[in-house]
Parts: C-alpha cells; structure tokens; sequence
C-alpha cells in the first residue's frame, strides 16, 4: 500500500512540475509577443549621421610607405524616432583612406539620445608614421596635387534602443562618411589658430545596424 502511495505522490509531483513550467513558458512567450507588437507598431528607424566639418592640422607624407595626419571632424547624430531613445556604446571614431586605417580610433563617450534628440561630436583623429601601401602614397600624391584628398571617416560601435522602461538588446552600427578635403587650398577653408584650417563639409553619412 505504501509503495502504491509513493508512485500516487511522484505523478503528481511530475504533473504539477509541468504545470509550472508550462505556466512559466506561456508567461515568457506572452511578454515576448507584447513586446514584439509594440517594436513593430513603433517601427524604430536607424539614426542619421552628418559630417559637418573638418579642421586639419597636419597632413604629411613624410616618406612614399609612411603617412602623418591630425584633424578634428565634426559629426552630428540625428534620432529621427516620436517614442524610441537611443543608446551609443563604445563608439570608436577613425580615418580610412581607399579602406586603409591611417589614424589611431578615438573613442566617443557613451551617451543616451532623447527622442527626436542631436548630440555632436568632434574627436581629434591622428596617426604618426603611419605605415602605407606604396602606391596608396602615389594615389595620395595625385590627389594632392589635384587639390582635394577623398578621406572616409567611418565609425563603429553598438546602440540600444529605449521604448518606455524597455531596453532592447545590443546592436552594431557602422557610420561611413565620405570627406573631400581640399588639402592645399587655403583660400577654401578658414584659419584656425596659426597652422590649423578649418573646412566645412556637411556631407551625409552612410548608416547600417
């Protein structure tokens, strides 16, 4: 008779286990599809990105494989959402030159965007000696002479978005945008300090998440 009670007590405990776990993953599934109804009513949109100007320092190619520069740039981030915030983490700020590195990343604060918020941004940007394929220093050469040197100013980091009290999960974002910078020509840009020049840009920026 005992043994019979025992098997009587294990089913239920085995039916009441399931009960819960059943319960627990009905609760998951239910707060999951909330909050999946409420990202597609919002349908958050990626934020928008400027490169505003410019401020060069030094650019030198001081040997054909060896390349010195240091500018600041001015970038402008838009949040174009009515109900969802932004988050930036660990943005990290960077020249590329025909897809090679030549500064050292700067990284950019975190920081939170309010809806339909701006935040701008100007990190210094600079790379010492740094090593260059030679025929990037021919093409560099080229463009110096034409009077204008194509840079891409590109950053990379990770952004959360705030809907209410709810946080999404990490994302990557790449910010690409192209900067002409008339290297050379001072009567283009203005002069700041005794050696430094000063360009305006506004140019739109390529944005993935």
């Amino acid at each position: 008779m005992s043994v019979k009670d025992c098997g009587h007590h294990k089913d239920k405990k085995k039916i009441l286990l399931k009960r819960i776990a059943a319960g627990i993953l009905t609760f998951i599934f239910i707060v999951l599809l909330v909050i999946l109804i409420i990202w597609a009513v919002l349908k958050p949109s990626k934020p928008s990105f400027v490169l505003q100007d410019a401020t060069l320092y030094n650019f030198n190619l001081t040997s054909p494989a060896q390349l010195t520069s240091v500018f600041q740039v001015t970038v402008q981030s838009r949040n174009p959402n009515d109900k969802v915030g932004i988050y930036y983490d660990r943005m990290l700020t960077y020249a590329t030159y025909h897809d090679q590195q030549i500064s050292l990343p700067t990284s950019i604060p975190s920081t939170y965007q309010d809806t339909n918020g701006m935040n701008i941004w100007s990190p210094f940007l600079q790379g010492q000696s740094v090593p260059i394929a030679p025929y990037i220093g021919a093409q560099i050469n080229n463009e110096l002479q034409m009077g204008s040197v194509k840079l891409v100013i590109k950053m990379d980091g990770r952004v959360r978005f705030r809907v209410g009290s709810f946080v999404s999960g990490s994302y990557r974002i790449h910010v690409n945008c192209p900067a002409y910078i008339p290297i050379g020509n001072p009567n283009i840009g203005t002069m700041v300090g005794r050696n430094a020049i000063k360009y305006q840009i506004v140019q739109g920026c390529g944005v993935s998440v």
